[in-house]
């Protein structure tokens, strides 16, 4: 290995995902070219390389480094760059420039010993020079441990992630365990913190790695649904991910239910893995049910049917049979199930019963899985509705690490009526947060559309309530009248019922485009979203059509939908600025979602520049706009809700993604003016039925499909359900035979 000495003259190429850089490098016997793993170096700054040169066919000789050690820069272009870099938040070109040209070459020195004097610079007051000075400490010791983690091979994204999780710590724990990466750090699988670890000698077969590669498959079968797995389908999973035998598995599955990490059932002949938390909060579901529901609340001062035909004299409408039955169960039980598709008359019979409640004097409280929904709830019914996790006031507890549900046992919900709308999206979890909270004696009303997707985490909640048999359960099925003239619910009943949908009907709003060629499908859904639609039904383009689709990949995926989709209706423009991450560029006016739940993010809400609210909080599916981006402050500003203001910093962009297209799934819960969906081949466990429906049925006014009728066919005919392993109707069943049979 050969070290060699020089300073940065021009940094030709770098990735900003890995860090991977090409750069000239004036040493004492010329300039040459350097390629290697280094996200900080910056021009003018000297450094120390170690490697070997390779040549390369296309740019010939290269010093090909694996180390590279950083000292700070010894000139005034270097400072000046150093300090612009991006790398130190809250210091852009413009600051860097006043800096150096105010201290010059003590410009460092200034910022390290003596800091205050950077209140000299016009625009650094107090709370900005905090925070300067404590990311320039910061940067020192990010640097150092940034070349420990990128001989690695860990990204600088997923390299700022692990340092501020573990901060000076950060050599420590990965030399420990490099295993706890994918336990605590978002973005890190097992797969990357195993190659750490093999590249750190841990061997095949040591109990770091297997008690991991076990966790990593039960976390990522709870993503899939599960609340357990077979124990023979877990140690079939771990012997192909680890390559060891079956017996070091078992062991290794005894040993973490022996820590309570997993939590061992045998059911007649079969032995089922639980992931401890799915276990307990299965166990708590069914426990809290059946008190709910075992609830005798006694004579009611109300006469229900007279109550019922005031409403419809005041409302000026009729309900029928099924609503009738509704309104009346949920006044007479602890704990009511309302399903129903659309048209339906979910929504009426809801506010029905929030009437009838508020007159008895009781408090109704409303509330969503998601933002989208809780605001859609507040509309239809003008009255307050949250999401769960605010209903259950979800903060931080006794440190700023950790956060938990205010509500609980001890401090429940303040109401006598709990609804909770779109409740297919509720898992096992977030499910047995929100029973925790609710006192016995509270009737708890649970309305959803049990037809749609399930939940995305773990658990099959709603259905295994109502395959318990032991919860009322009312299911609407008469479509009414006025809800007969919109082909979107028609179809969404047809569909459900496996048959095709009725298509392109004159003055409707349901039609089929036949493009059998994915590429001209593309093309089609493109001219569709920027022109037709906007121009013939006075739409916005990015707010008011929403393209939903199946896949990720493939020509009608998102990745390929939202790059097509961006480049033509926000292209790139001198007076928008933008940000790249890796392959993907975030620009001013862009439509994105949020993809993973982040408590600790602060939101306001601004009126004419005063902030009138403030929170914490955003979730997995909301939906926003860019507003700002600003080099400076290396930030990126979101607008959540039309109202709502969150700044993200750049190392965090990872957690949004466009979203002129989204999944069907990432649709559950919102609703959107015009739906457009690509119909193409695709895996047939994303081609079914019930996600075909799911993405009609999020359309108000149109829904226009583009592509194949074969694979429109295909996916009506597809009811195949993927099955989820949960035991929550079992357990339901368990827990109330003994109450009703003491004997047993």
């Amino acid at each position: 290995m050969l070290v060699i000495e020089g300073i940065v003259e021009e940094v030709i190429f770098r990735n900003e995902s890995n860090g991977y850089t090409v750069a000239k490098l004036n040493t004492s016997d010329g300039v040459i070219t350097i390629v290697g793993n280094a996200p900080f170096i910056n021009l003018d700054e000297m450094v120390e390389i170690e490697g070997d040169w390779v040549y390369h066919d296309r740019f010939g000789e290269q010093f090909n480094f694996n180390r590279i050690k950083t000292t700070l820069p010894s000139t005034l272009k270097g400072i000046e760059n150093y300090l612009s870099s991006g790398l130190i938040p809250h210091i852009g070109p413009k600051t860097a420039k006043k800096i150096v040209d105010r201290f010059g070459m003590d410009s460092l020195d200034i910022i390290q010993y003596n800091p205050e004097r950077l209140k000299e610079i016009p625009g650094i007051g107090h709370k900005k020079l905090e925070k300067i000075t404590k990311a320039f400490e910061d940067h020192r010791e990010l640097r150092e441990i940034m070349v420990f983690l990128q001989q690695y091979g860990i990204t600088v994204n997923n390299g700022i992630k692990i340092y501020k999780k573990y901060g000076r710590e950060t050599v420590k724990i990965i030399s420990e365990n490099p295993y706890r990466l994918s336990e605590d750090i978002h973005g890190i699988g097992f797969k990357t913190a195993d190659n750490i670890a093999k590249k750190m000698g841990v061997h095949n077969e040591s109990p770091f790695r297997v008690e991991a590669g076990l966790k990593y498959i039960m976390m990522n079968s709870g993503g899939d649904g599960h609340c357990y797995l077979p124990k023979e389908e877990l140690v079939n999973k771990a012997v192909k991910l680890l390559g060891v035998d079956a017996e070091a598995i078992e062991d290794a599955i005894r040993i973490l239910a022996l820590r309570q990490n997993f939590h061992i059932v045998k059911e007649d002949d079969a032995t089922h893995i639980y992931y401890m938390p799915y276990h307990v909060a299965e166990n708590n579901v069914a426990r809290k049910i059946i008190e709910l529901s075992r609830v005798d609340f006694g004579q009611l001062d109300l006469d229900i049917e007279e109550a019922i035909k005031k409403i419809e004299e005041e409302e000026g409408i009729y309900f029928g049979n099924k609503q009738v039955e509704a309104i009346k169960e949920s006044i007479k039980n602890g704990v009511v199930i309302i399903t129903g598709g659309p048209g339906t008359g979910k929504t009426t019979t809801i506010n029905a019963i929030i009437k009838i409640f508020e007159d008895l004097g009781l408090k109704v409280v409303l509330a969503a899985p998601t933002g989208r929904a809780a605001k859609r709830m507040t509309e239809t019914s003008g009255r307050e509705s949250q999401t769960i996790h605010r209903l259950l006031e979800y903060s931080f507890m006794d440190s700023d690490e950790e956060m938990a549900f205010s509500r609980d046992e001890d401090s429940p919900i303040d109401g006598d009526v709990v609804i909770i709308d779109e409740a297919s999206m509720i898992d096992i979890l977030l499910m047995n947060s929100l029973l925790k909270a609710i006192d016995p004696g509270t009737r708890v009303i649970f309305v959803g559309d049990v037809d749609q997707l399930p939940s995305v985490g773990a658990g099959n909640v709603l259905k295994d309530l109502m395959d318990s048999g032991c919860i009322r359960v009312v299911k609407l099925d008469e479509i009414f009248r006025q809800a007969e003239e919109s082909m979107i619910i028609v179809n969404a009943h047809r569909i459900n019922k496996g048959e095709l949908p009725i298509l392109n009907e004159k003055d409707k709003d349901f039609f089929f485009i036949s493009e059998k060629d994915s590429l001209k499908t593309l093309d089609t859904i493109i001219s569709l979203v920027r022109e037709r639609l906007p121009s013939y039904y006075s739409l916005d383009p990015i707010k008011d059509i929403q393209v939903l689709t199946p896949m990720k990949k493939g020509d009608v995926g998102i990745n390929s939908l939202n790059k097509h989709l961006q480049a033509a209706l926000n292209p790139r423009d001198k007076s928008k600025a933008e940000k790249q991450v890796g392959d993907q560029i975030y620009r001013v006016g862009d439509k994105v979602m949020q993809i993973k739940n982040n408590y600790k993010l602060k939101w306001k809400i601004l009126n004419e520049g005063i902030i009138i609210e403030e929170g914490e909080g955003v979730f997995n599916g909301d939906l926003g706009y860019i507003t700002e981006i600003d080099e400076e402050e290396n930030t990126l500003t979101v607008l959540f809700d039309e109202e709502k203001e969150v700044v993200y910093e750049f190392s965090d962009l990872d957690e949004i993604r466009l979203s002129y297209a989204i999944t069907v799934h990432k649709s559950q819960g919102s609703e959107f003016p015009v739906v457009v969906m690509p119909i193409h081949w695709g895996p047939p466990m994303l081609l079914t039925r019930n996600l075909l429906y799911t993405a009609i049925t999020r359309a108000r006014e149109l829904v226009v499909l583009v592509g194949d009728l074969k694979y429109l066919n295909m996916m009506i005919n597809n009811n195949r359900i993927t099955k989820r392993y949960s035991s929550l109707d079992k357990k339901i069943k368990d827990f109330l035979n003994p109450l009703i049979n003491p004997s047993i």
